[in-house]
């Protein structure tokens, strides 16, 4: 009888015109990717295809003497040698949603080299094997000159970009002077790479009078409206498509792969694809700039801020410039009487940084957070303690009411689960044999964001729905939350809805970026979807062709009130550090957010203990380094690049509290990032408990915990 009535219920559940959002949803893509049928960019065939292979520069800085194309151009199946002498020319006089464009795109335009890494010719050849060996042989030759690739804090020529202005309340120096306690530390955190599972890869073709492109994106709009800016089109002869993407993390814009590959289809008027090498995406599709930052608190005895200064440094390219914002991370999260905050840069010899999962708030979020720990101890605080006495009224520098606010709220279920208050605060208490056992715990959070986007919903003569959208799905589960929140808008089963995304003729809509990207396409869905429910009612059927409503939510989204909108968390960590040989294991993490209405608890609890194992991988093992004479990267490759695997991740549970976005028509905030923020400063509080030194400097090696051991130091 008990089992009958389960089924009954669940069977009930599943089946429900209503209420699909909030209920665990396998992939609707799932069967697709696990059986093969899913195509990725860089399977997709094509009759007549060639195979474009991008030769990069070798020295850091200078000009491009000769390019000796003859000798390849003989060897077998070599179709073309494009470089800066013979290739089309391109439009760089233009600007993109985000600004200026990186010149990384406007490939073989100049003989110029600012970093090495920089494409400074294409090989086409019959076959990808051909291409490489013929790329490979290729002789390029350069006159070099001096170069700069060393990152370190306080650099000449570091400036404060208009960018990213600063951040200024009351008088910082007087309130520091004024303090009982201060921290004034440094922290700095290493160059990171987002290396996605599916490498960049595009294929271009001309079909028609149109440039088609098959590209690995988190954007198709964008990247078919900047192909067109570059190639002087018109934006409607220019189609993208990136229906299935392996990984993108924020590098997967508008890269040189593409433009390569629509310039060599041009050339030649066949299909060409290009696919970029994992030693290739060091350089060619951005990274986490290393960061330097000092941090000053001042505070009562009692742990009340009185003062507030984080200022950041990070390098940019001297073509480009990307600031990654790590100082403006404390701008939501602390009340205190006096706030100053500023992240500058300094161009050097190095290909161009770019997003990477919560940029500014991971680094930034390391050493505010560690710095807020050590201020606890100095005032004998409980570290949640501490931040639960400095909780703002309101936005601690806009002055703006907050949306919603549930950081405590995670602080004190996490508490709970965690079994925080069985902690003793002394560090280097625990012991199990060689290891020293410590917990830590840090804050979390993230912008809400928003940007207008546009959406097609058809009422099929079958009963079904398609959804067009240009959404991009890059293994975070969008396709899926998108058909529940669709299904939900119409009033019917998941299953009724068929969601095609990703296609640049669905027309504009905002890429997978920013935690903004179900938000802002779930937005535009359910605009379309109610005019269509109000054409529906009207009655007489539906034609052959279908009934479609489409939405722009331009002016909605622009209308939203001004309020401070942001997600949060709590994260907690316990750690495990081997005295004889300085390995530091992560025994358990837990991570709480408040992070707006869950659309799917199945693809969501997945988007944030990845988040939370970039934090670890983060916190213990990721930095990529550069040779100061050549200017290029030592171990450009999975193999010395390393990042946490399967032995090095422990059990790491995810939940949320509830916390719907009053200002959302589902209440989504975005859970993409916000994994990511805290988590490392978790674990480098953990392990300053087991240890009792602080670690300042990630990532945390053997070798730097076994010399702060060998030395007695307190801080390393």
């Amino acid at each position: 009888m008990t089992s009958t009535t389960t089924t009954t219920t669940t069977t009930a559940a599943a089946t429900a015109t209503s209420g699909a959002v909030g209920v665990a949803h396998t992939r609707v893509e799932g069967v697709a990717k696990v059986t093969g049928a899913a195509r990725y960019a860089g399977e997709v065939p094509y009759p007549e295809l060639a195979h474009g292979w991008l030769v990069l520069s070798t020295v850091a800085r200078g000009r491009i003497r000769a390019v000796e194309s003859a000798p390849v151009l003989a060897m077998p199946g070599v179709l073309a040698v494009l470089h800066h002498e013979n290739a089309p020319r391109l439009n760089g006089d233009y600007t993109n949603a985000f600004g200026l464009p990186d010149p990384i795109a406007q490939i073989f335009q100049h003989d110029r080299v600012p970093f090495v890494g920089w494409p400074v010719a294409l090989v086409v050849a019959e076959t990808p094997e051909q291409a490489r060996e013929a790329a490979e042989a290729l002789v390029v030759e350069y006159d070099e000159e001096p170069h700069n690739v060393v990152f370190a804090a306080g650099l000449p020529g570091v400036y404060a970009p208009e960018s990213a202005p600063a951040a200024q309340k009351g008088d910082l120096e007087a309130e520091l002077a004024a303090s009982a306690v201060v921290v004034d530390a440094e922290y700095s955190t290493p160059e990171e790479h987002h290396s996605p599972m599916e490498p960049h890869a595009a294929i271009a073709r001309w079909d028609g009078g149109r440039l088609e492109v098959v590209d690995s994106n988190q954007g198709s709009r964008f990247v078919a409206d900047e192909l067109a800016k570059l190639f002087s089109l018109d934006p409607q002869s220019v189609r993208v498509r990136s229906e299935h993407v392996g990984g993108g993390f924020g590098s997967k814009g508008t890269r040189p792969h593409s433009v390569a590959a629509a310039m060599a289809a041009t050339v030649l008027h066949r299909p060409v694809r290009v696919i970029l090498t994992r030693r290739q995406m060091f350089s060619l599709v951005g990274y986490r700039s290393p960061t330097a930052q000092r941090i000053r608190l001042g505070a009562d005895a009692d742990g009340r801020l009185r003062a507030f200064d984080h200022r950041a440094e990070s390098l940019t390219s001297t073509v480009h410039e990307f600031v990654e914002r790590c100082a403006e991370f404390g701008r939501a999260m602390y009340a205190s009487d006096a706030h100053y905050s500023q992240s500058r840069v300094v161009p050097l010899d190095v290909p161009t940084p770019s997003w990477m999962r919560a940029p500014g708030e991971a680094p930034g979020s390391f050493a505010l957070e560690s710095a807020l720990d050590e201020l606890a101890e100095r005032c004998g605080l409980d570290p949640i303690a501490l931040r639960a006495r400095n909780e703002p009224a309101v936005g601690p520098v806009s002055g703006l009411p907050f949306s919603g606010r549930n950081l405590l709220a995670c602080f004190e279920e996490g508490a709970r689960r965690f079994g925080w208050a069985d902690r003793d605060p002394r560090p280097g208490i625990r012991r199990e044999g060689r290891w020293l056992l410590g917990t830590g715990t840090a804050a979390s959070t993230f912008p809400v964001l928003s940007a207008p986007s546009t959406a097609a919903v058809t009422a099929e003569p079958d009963g079904t729905f398609t959804v067009r959208i240009t959404a991009s799905d890059i293994g975070t589960g969008a396709r899926t939350a998108l058909t529940l929140i669709a299904a939900d808008a119409l009033e019917v089963q998941p299953e009724r809805i068929r969601m095609r995304i990703a296609d640049s003729d669905f027309g504009f809509a905002m890429i997978a970026g920013g935690s903004m990207g179900t938000r802002s396409w779930a937005w535009a869905i359910r605009v379309a979807a109610g005019e269509l429910r109000e054409r529906l009612a009207l009655g007489g059927g539906i034609p052959p062709e279908g009934i479609t409503a489409r939405s722009d939510t331009s002016q909605a989204v622009g209308a939203l009130e001004q309020k401070e909108r942001h997600s949060f968390g709590a994260q907690f960590a316990e750690v495990a550090v081997d005295v004889t040989s300085g390995e530091v294991r992560v025994r358990r993490m837990l991570g709480i957010f408040a992070a707006g209405r869950i659309v799917n608890p199945l693809t969501a609890r997945g988007q944030f203990i990845g988040g939370m194992i970039w934090g670890l991988s983060m916190a213990l093992h990721e930095e990529a380094h550069r040779d100061r004479a050549s200017g290029g990267h030592v171990g450009a490759d999975l193999a010395g690049y390393h990042f946490s695997a399967h032995a090095d991740v422990p059990h790491i549970e995810a939940d949320w509290v509830d916390d719907p976005d009053p200002g959302d028509p589902v209440g989504i905030k975005g859970i993409g990032e916000i994994g990511v923020v805290g988590a490392a400063a978790a674990i480098a509080n953990a392990v300053w408990h087991a240890t009792g030194v602080r670690h300042r400097n990630l990532p945390i090696r053997p070798d730097r915990v076994l010399l702060a051991g060998a030395r007695g130091d307190q801080d390393a």
